[in-house]
């Protein structure tokens, strides 16, 4: 291996001449107790900045093999080391100077959530630290500012690996921290399955977050208090005895006044999925993995999907077991997320009446009286919503907020009352009574079909290469092919994106054959993250530092968006 002598060498030799020769830096140099590589160097000092990684080894960094020895402590003790050295590295971004994006030093910058990701990573065999990084190698026009860069190399990036990586010089407690509140999270989350819940909100939580555009907790919140009817208690490891709400499985229904906290609360079930860091308000927020927010979605695509559980007869003949089209409706893009979701093995939905299709959840009396049911496609999802408990074993939260249609069938019914909850199930109930009882259809609903046979989309590659971009948290581009995510609501991340656009064009190039459904190849594509972490999903094994993993429920989200998907026509069974 070179050694950073070498790449000195190399710097004084191209300094002052056109930027390409920066080109000759690439590969790996041993600096002492890690090793510098140099990934990708980018075109032009105004390109997206050169890509770096630092590894230090296990022995160096001297990290207690306890703090990661599980994947959960593994995740967040990589995600604390991230943030440390993302606070060191902003003490030295642009203090090397020169034109476009010289001298910027940059990492992936952390949200509230602990996600898995490739910025970095620790390997549990040796405990070697793999940190990703960008820079901006400086050059004064296009003429390369060597000196500048020797600067960033040999100065400013090994006292931010000193102060960031090596456990000496960490704040130990911290470290030690970010692992006993990853195993805590982790107990709660399997004390869900144990006791029967889908969610659990721990008492004195922080639920409102700072603003639209802000995710911090809000200053002066009212702390979480659980009604006494719903108080669990629980026996962490670490933080020992801990009180709070447990959300049952079967029918949840939240009501209040507008503004009394019902959103949010359903905002902190479904962030609830996702571990969080500490302080965040919601680190003893957990929901039952799987949970899935379901919304309508004017104007998605829908490929071949069987949405006959709750549309059927359309006047135009339409089938709607295996129905397609590239503008969906408010029903029929919820329908459709119902059942994309059922595939993907959700077992809980989230649904908030205000992103519903009213047409879709309930139909009144009165309606029923003048449009008859022979008349009207839609079976609404109240009269789904418990068979789908009963049949499927999918529970369901609900905000309403203006139709009291839902109390007759709910199992608990949860009253937001200036952010505080309570029970009001047995009033809610006795006051309903008073109504005429809704009435049903008898036959049970048919299980939906999931056989969609996948084939490949020949068109992916472009001058032979595919080109991958994404626009925050809102889409994906597949070569010229956009797949609109703005609604796929428990994406938290753009590096899940990312993550998102690699998967697509690794289903496409290396697992849809034709033969395999949609179920089996992301199955399968799983399976390699499970193995291989994300690089196996990366062409040519090339990883960059800014991915961060999805959930298998927005693997299919996406999927389910992408118009390109070569699924075929299902045969009504």
């Amino acid at each position: 291996m070179k050694t950073s002598e070498d790449l000195k060498q190399i710097l004084e030799r191209i300094d002052h001449r056109g930027y390409p020769a920066y080109k000759d830096t690439r590969g790996a140099y041993q600096f002492g107790t890690y090793i510098l590589g140099i990934d990708h160097v980018q075109g032009d000092p105004f390109a997206a900045p050169s890509r770096l990684h630092i590894q230090v080894a296990g022995r160096a960094a001297r990290i207690p093999g306890n703090l990661y020895d599980s994947k959960c402590k593994k995740m967040a003790v990589a995600d604390y080391l991230l943030r440390n050295f993302a606070k060191q590295l902003e003490r030295y971004s642009f203090q090397a100077h020169g034109s476009g994006k010289s001298g910027m030093i940059q990492v992936t910058r952390c949200g509230q959530e602990v996600l898995e990701r490739t910025a970095c990573e620790i390997e549990e065999k040796t405990g070697n630290i793999i940190v990703r990084f960008e820079v901006g190698f400086p050059a004064r026009g296009r003429t390369i500012q060597a000196g500048e860069l020797i600067k960033i190399l040999y100065q400013y990036l090994p006292a931010c690996v000193e102060k960031a990586l090596y456990y000496k010089n960490m704040d130990q407690n911290a470290v030690k921290r970010a692992a006993e509140l990853a195993v805590d999270q982790e107990y709660i989350r399997e004390q869900l399955k144990k006791e029967g819940l889908i969610a659990f909100v721990a008492d004195g939580s922080i639920l409102p977050r700072e603003s639209g555009v802000s995710q911090r907790p809000m200053k002066d919140a009212v702390p979480f208090v659980s009604p006494d009817s719903m108080k669990v208690t629980m026996k962490l490891p670490y933080k020992g005895v801990l009180t709070g709400m447990g959300i049952r499985k079967g029918i949840t229904l939240v009501v209040g006044g507008g503004y009394h906290g019902k959103s949010t609360l359903l905002k902190a079930l479904e962030s609830g999925v996702y571990p969080h860091i500490a302080g965040d308000g919601r680190e003893y927020v957990v929901t039952d993995d799987t949970a899935m927010k379901i919304r309508a979605e004017d104007g998605r695509s829908i490929r071949h999907t069987d949405i006959s559980m709750f549309i059927n007869d359309l006047p135009n003949g339409k089938d709607t077991y295996a129905f397609d089209t590239e503008d969906a409706s408010g029903s029929t893009s919820q329908a459709a997320n119902v059942i994309e979701s059922m595939e993907a093995g959700t077992q809980v939905f989230l649904i908030d009446e205000d992103t519903s299709a009213t047409n879709f959840m309930v139909r009144d009396e009165l309606m029923q009286q003048v449009i008859h049911r022979d008349m009207e496609p839609i079976t609404p999802f109240i009269e789904r919503v418990r068979d789908l408990y009963q049949e499927y074993g999918i529970s369901t939260v609900l905000v309403a907020g203006s139709s009291g249609a839902y109390f007759q069938i709910a199992d608990q019914i949860i009253q937001m009352d200036k952010y505080v909850p309570r029970e009001i199930t047995e009033l809610a109930k006795e006051a309903a009574s008073d109504y005429p009882a809704l009435k049903f259809p008898e036959e049970k609903p048919e299980q939906p079909s999931f056989d969609r046979k996948v084939r490949k989309n020949p068109g992916i590659r472009q001058k032979g290469r595919v080109k991958l971009k994404t626009m925050g948290c809102d889409a994906v581009m597949i070569g010229h092919e956009t797949i609109d995510l703005r609604y796929v609501e428990q994406l938290v991340d753009s590096e899940q994106l990312n993550t998102l656009g690699q998967i697509v064009r690794f289903l496409e190039e290396e697992i849809f054959d034709g033969r395999k459904t949609l179920g089996q190849a992301i199955e399968q594509v799983e399976n390699v993250l499970d193995k291989k972490g994300l690089a196996g999903v990366c062409e040519r094994n090339t990883v960059p530092g800014n991915l961060a993993r999805p959930r298998i429920q927005e693997i299919y989200a996406c999927m389910n968006r992408y118009r390109k998907l070569g699924t075929d026509r299902k045969e009504r069974g």
